[in-house]
């Protein structure tokens, strides 16, 4: 195949310019057109559908659209497409390497990863606008430093954070990675993931999966110096529509003041501040369905 690392180049040399497919993904390349709500199929890119003048993306789009109902061979992407078959595998493969496609386990195409991985990106300032106040009033409750991380492949990201504003405290500067291999907010994190998932992600971590059966029973996490000495923290999930954890919303701090037990001080704030931004992010979808 031509010059898989570039899907311009692996469907025949046409190129795509400015942000199209370059540095954030496919996003930038879709002016604004998001992968959600309505579904690729509304952007009218299958078949006979309307383009947008640069032929490239809208091949890409339509094979995209022929799998957003389910899996398809690549006999049913070129029926659906209506694209000469060397055409469609091109396309397919590449975006096969861009993650937007993956195979089931009888070799079907269907939406890879990235889709989610986008979809997600594209509701995070709503996240932030909602979380940021609800922070400053846990941290106003708590006394500690409160953070909120989203998880993002093999680390754990802080995307909001409201510091404790004197004496000894945790400080996670937003945009901080972290591993997802210690402390309460990870545990959280991979608690609700699929077992295979879960299973990989206790490679290497400081917790095992009692721990993780214990966090899913009580519904929130705690942790002592397991991510970093001195520090305990506790974390409860942020959840979106059909219960799906978005993010972990935490308090941390110092030892000496939230004890080896910091759930005993702490849980019952952090699970309602994580349930009052699930609540609001999903009222607010629900205004814009």
């Amino acid at each position: 195949m031509d010059n898989p690392n570039g899907l311009g180049d692996a469907l025949g040399g046409s190129a795509l310019t400015g942000s199209a497919l370059t540095g954030g993904g496919l996003a930038g390349g879709l002016g604004g057109a998001g992968l959600s709500g309505a579904g690729l199929g509304s952007l009218g890119l299958g078949g006979a559908g309307l383009g947008s003048g640069v032929g490239v993306l809208d091949k890409a789009l339509s094979v995209l659209a022929a799998v957003e109902s389910g899996p398809a061979t690549l006999a049913q992407l070129v029926a659906a497409t209506g694209l000469a078959r060397p055409t469609t595998h091109r396309i397919a493969v590449a975006l096969e390497h861009h993650r937007l496609l993956t195979r089931d386990v009888q070799g079907r195409f269907v939406l890879g990863p990235r889709i989610a991985e986008l979809a997600s990106a594209a509701g995070e300032d709503r996240l932030l606008a909602v979380a940021q106040p609800i922070l400053n009033q846990l941290r106003d409750v708590t006394g500690e430093s409160a953070q909120l991380y989203r998880r993002q492949a093999d680390v754990r990201v802080c995307v909001a954070a409201a510091e404790r504003s004197s004496g000894l405290r945790d400080t996670v500067p937003i945009g901080s990675a972290l591993p997802m291999i210690a402390g309460s907010a990870a545990q959280v994190l991979l608690a609700w993931e699929e077992g295979e998932r879960m299973h990989r992600g206790l490679r290497g971590a400081r917790f095992t999966a009692t721990t993780l059966a214990g966090v899913r029973r009580r519904g929130w996490a705690a942790s002592a110096a397991e991510r970093e000495a001195g520090v305990a923290s506790v974390s409860a999930p942020v959840r979106g529509h059909g219960g799906k954890v978005l993010a972990a919303i935490s308090v941390s701090g110092p030892i000496e003041r939230l004890t080896r037990s910091p759930g005993r001080l702490h849980s019952a704030a952090v699970v309602a501040a994580g349930e009052r931004i699930g609540e609001l992010l999903r009222a607010d979808s629900g205004h814009h369905a």
